[in-house]
């Protein structure tokens, strides 16, 4: 059925304003408003109402609350910040990019990953580089020996891996951000029942877990737990059953756990996967792990004992992330460790995100991890010249289309 479009003659218009006008005298006049030409003409639709100039107000932000400091324009939208704070009579060298996706909708903001497989680790340039990145830092934790990430991570709306310890993470959206205690809540569906698992490619926490590996993973699937089984899925069909590590198919995923929790499905005909998280971020693109919070719903608010984060205490190089109440992301590295820039605290990392304006705001991996890139070159100063080899990260790229 086509649609019609129907032109509504010019008297419906002329009466429609003149309507819109006899209201706007009628609340002059009952509440004793003084309203101008102008706001007339917007009340009653005869002026248009003005364009928001996100440009203006984002120069007019990074000027208020960058004093003191070199700030450069890196890209339409993004601005370096460089500073140095005091904190007991010592310096700490701060670096800091803010970017408005409401001044340049065509940034980009995604992790990124080493390599194509999970178990991997790359400097920070050659990730960059390799995806074409205006801005790159350092992503969440990972397991040192191998490359995996320790917490969650999806790109692209495909879960590479599962929440550790529950630690707060970053979901990026078209149009904004959010921020929480991410958990997983996955499942085995089959013909026959289901079965909870406890992660995604995440090295075992406990024996009595049931942990999916993907290809994402790598190659082969790591061993079994003491009692334990592994179930080989392809193209949704069980093709193999046994008790020591397994290719993972491209087409599928090993299932890896107790032998008396994978028995319970052994005999189905049908399996899939299906994951979620919780909270429930429909439209969310990408999340990014971390912890602790730094600062929550406005307020300072640093649970590192709560999501197991006790050893990272101290003064330290950091890195942060947040975003502001209007959307702009704000990434944080402090140098530290050297006579010239000592480090900060976390209580002193998360004033500074609360005095930048952030609403939530949370804490990446630090020490010797710490590193920003921008535009073919690290500018801050970490222990390893380049920074050291990293599993991934989380970057700004301008859209390709």
């Amino acid at each position: 059925m086509d649609t019609i479009f129907v032109q509504r003659p010019q008297f419906e218009k002329t009466a429609a304003s003149a309507a819109g006008i006899g209201i706007a005298l009628c609340l002059l006049l009952t509440q004793n408003t003084l309203l101008s030409a102008k706001d007339l003409g917007y009340i009653t639709g005869i002026s248009p109402k003005p364009q928001i100039n996100y440009e203006e107000i984002f120069e007019d932000e990074i000027s208020g609350k960058y004093k003191n400091s070199t700030v450069v324009e890196i890209e339409k939208g993004v601005k370096h910040v460089r500073m140095i704070r005091f904190y007991n009579g010592k310096p700490v060298r701060i670096n800091i990019v803010e970017l408005s996706r409401g001044v340049n909708d065509n940034l980009v903001i995604e992790p990124a990953i080493a390599s194509t497989k999970l178990a991997s680790k790359s400097k920070i340039s050659s990730i960059a580089d390799r995806n074409n990145a205006i801005v790159a830092i350092n992503g969440g934790y990972f397991k040192p020996q191998t490359g995996v990430p320790l917490g969650t991570l999806m790109i692209s709306k495909k879960v590479y891996t599962g929440p550790i310890y529950d630690r707060v993470s970053m979901g990026i959206f078209d149009n904004g951000f959010d921020m929480a205690r991410v958990q997983l809540k996955a499942s085995v569906v089959t013909n026959n029942g289901g079965l909870k698992i406890d992660n995604i490619n995440q090295p075992r926490m406990l024996s009595t877990h049931t942990i999916v590996y993907t290809p994402d993973w790598g190659e082969y699937s790591p061993p079994c737990p003491k009692y334990g089984k592994q179930l080989v899925i392809s193209n949704d069909k069980l093709i193999k059953a046994s008790y020591g590590s397994n290719r993972i198919p491209e087409d599928g995923f090993v299932i890896v756990g107790s032998q008396k929790n994978l028995d319970t499905i052994v005999k189905a005909k049908k399996f899939k996967l299906d994951v979620k998280i919780n909270p429930e971020w429909r439209d969310v693109n990408h999340i990014i792990g971390g912890g602790p919070y730094l600062v929550k719903n406005g307020d300072v608010y640093v649970d590192m004992t709560a999501q197991k984060l006790g050893a990272i205490g101290g003064r330290n190089p950091r890195t942060a992330i947040g975003y502001t109440r209007d959307n702009n992301l704000i990434m944080l590295t402090a140098d530290g460790r050297e006579g010239a820039s000592v480090g900060l605290t976390l209580m002193e990392l998360a004033n500074l995100m609360k005095e930048f304006g952030c609403v939530n705001a949370m804490n990446l991996d630090g020490g010797g991890s710490t590193v920003m890139y921008i535009k073919g070159k690290v500018v801050n100063k970490p222990a390893v010249q380049g920074g050291i080899p990293l599993s991934h990260t989380l970057m700004v790229r301008k859209n390709i289309t």
